[in-house]
């Protein structure tokens, strides 16, 4: 009797230790570790052009400010990121066009040639069915955006070529109006699209290019899901009923965003998850690094390169405070909320000023999973968000052309 009393306690605690609990930390590393988790926006492609550097090798953020590479992609189960080619806006004449043009190729050249370099780690993506065959192999995956359509100048054949480079979607305009439409923080010129930004919009629907409204005014904005025949993104964006930023959408936006079939794509950046604390100091100093490079405008590659450094310097001379991923979850909800939960995902801006206190590189991505665990977001809603809605619409925007 006393041999039966004993089994059934041991089998008790045995049947109570099984049926204990996981934790979120164990829940949150199973399905980021299960899920294709996407980010479709990062500055990286300014690294590569940098002497020395290289894909394949581990840099420490705090030494090197870099927040993107393989192995630490690995290490934060990051398995996909669009590289978007950068070119700021500078004049618009044929002059500058040319050199915008060979410095977002120069830009896409350096993907595919590191790329080329690293066929054991990562391979190029030019399609979802792409990602996850990719995916299945245990190597990274990279895509290639373009942010501001500034290098298209005024010539529509360029869209094509940068989509059989590999490109898959063209931010339309950065900071400043460009000949395609206004920007979301520089005065009014085209009123929305310009008469050009319309063929542009016509001619990225006709290839199956997406079309990113993140940087682009309201007028601007609407114009697009007016014109635009399949769905758009938003590459790098936040909620503006969150953070009062330009930058944002407004909650109307997002309910447009939405019956669009598109997809806005969660930020990192701390000044657009969170209003900064004043800090007059490195407010300064940003105007000292602006008045030294001409506003950023006629520099060389040189000087660009010069100028990005002094830029990114201040962070460790006078350093902000930046937002939590508690902080920009909230946006998260927010338009999960407004928008519903297809239509929400994540592009961190990483090496384009993008980064949490809890989140500073691609190390640190399982973070966000973590809080949306914590928050009570299933699997499948994490899975949406992490990769599912930006792949759903990129095959939509391609099987699109096929279907003309």
């Amino acid at each position: 009797m006393k041999n039966l009393l004993l089994l059934f306690a041991v089998g008790f605690l045995l049947f109570g230790c099984a049926q204990k609990p996981k934790s979120p930390e164990k829940i949150a590393a199973e399905i980021h570790e299960k899920v294709l988790t996407v980010d479709t926006h990062t500055d990286t492609p300014w690294d590569l052009l940098q002497e020395g550097f290289n894909l394949n090798d581990y840099h420490d953020f705090v030494k090197t400010r870099n927040r993107v590479d393989f192995p630490r992609m690995k290490e934060g189960g990051l398995d996909a990121v669009f590289m978007a080619s950068f070119v700021g806006q500078s004049d618009r004449n044929e002059e500058a066009y040319i050199k915008a043009f060979d410095r977002a190729m120069q830009q896409i050249d350096s993907i595919h040639a590191h790329l080329e370099r690293s066929f054991e780690t990562a391979e190029l993506a030019f399609t979802p069915e792409d990602a996850y065959r990719i995916e299945k192999t245990g190597k990274r995956i990279v895509f290639i955006g373009i942010e501001n359509g500034y290098p298209v100048g005024k010539n529509i054949n360029n869209i094509e070529y940068f989509f059989n480079k590999g490109a898959r979607y063209i931010t339309l305009c950065h900071t400043r109006n460009n000949d395609i439409c206004d920007s979301s923080t520089d005065t009014t010129e085209h009123n929305g699209l310009s008469d050009f930004g319309v063929d542009v919009v016509k001619e990225m629907n006709r290839i199956g290019m997406m079309i990113d409204v993140s940087h682009i005014s309201d007028s601007s904005f609407y114009d697009v899901i007016k014109l635009s025949k399949t769905p758009v993104i938003a590459s790098h964006s936040c909620a503006r009923a969150i953070c009062d930023n330009p930058r944002n959408l407004n909650d109307d936006m997002l309910k447009e965003l939405a019956k669009n079939g598109g997809v806005i794509q969660m930020c990192i950046l701390s000044d657009y998850v969170k209003a900064p604390l004043p800090n007059s100091e490195r407010d300064s100093a940003q105007n000292a690094v602006r008045l030294k490079y001409n506003g950023f405008k006629n520099l060389t590659d040189e000087e660009e390169d010069m100028a990005r450094k002094d830029w990114y310097a201040i962070d460790t001379i006078f350093p902000r405070k930046l937002a939590s991923v508690a902080d920009a979850v909230d946006h998260i909800d927010h338009m999960v909320k407004v928008a519903g939960i297809d239509h929400v995902g994540i592009g961190t801006d990483f090496d384009g000023g993008g980064g949490l206190s809890d989140c500073q590189d691609v190390s640190q991505m399982g973070n966000i999973t973590l809080e949306l665990v914590k928050r009570g977001y299933t699997e499948e809603e994490i899975k949406k968000i992490w990769g599912g809605n930006i792949m759903r619409v990129m095959g939509q925007v391609l099987k699109a052309v096929a279907k003309s």
